[in-house]
């Protein structure tokens, strides 16, 4: 994988680890600022879960940042390739069934990686 793609590949894992961030340690105070709140104390109500889906962010995200540190060239492109994938459908999903910003703020990211590695390996 080239240097270049490994700089973008760190920097969507990077965006995993913030929503992790946001997720499970700032879910009640800066979860409004990001998500709406469909009724009064729905951030409080869903602070388990929330911490839960940042857990499998804070996993999406190490998964990228060790692909761009294997000494394999197929490998570190295979592993980024799946772990940008994952995090491409989550992000769909999440515009399906969240808030659609989260196609642009997510998915695209990982998909614009993700075009980079492929094309530069």
């Amino acid at each position: 994988m080239s240097v270049f793609a490994r700089i973008i590949v760190i920097l969507v894992g990077l965006i995993c680890f913030f929503i992790m961030w946001l997720e499970m340690f700032s879910w009640e105070k800066s979860g409004k600022k990001f998500f709406p709140e469909p009724e009064p104390g729905y951030f409080h109500k869903t602070v388990s879960m929330a911490a839960n889906q940042g857990l499998y962010n804070g996993f999406l995200g190490a998964g990228m940042i060790w692909s761009a540190f294997i000494g394999n060239k197929g490998s570190a492109v295979s592993t980024a390739v799946f772990f940008l994938t994952c995090m491409i459908i989550a992000g769909i999903y999440g515009a399906i069934t969240v808030k659609r910003g989260i196609l642009i703020k997510q998915a695209a990211p990982a998909a614009v990686a993700l075009a980079i590695v492929l094309l530069a390996g």
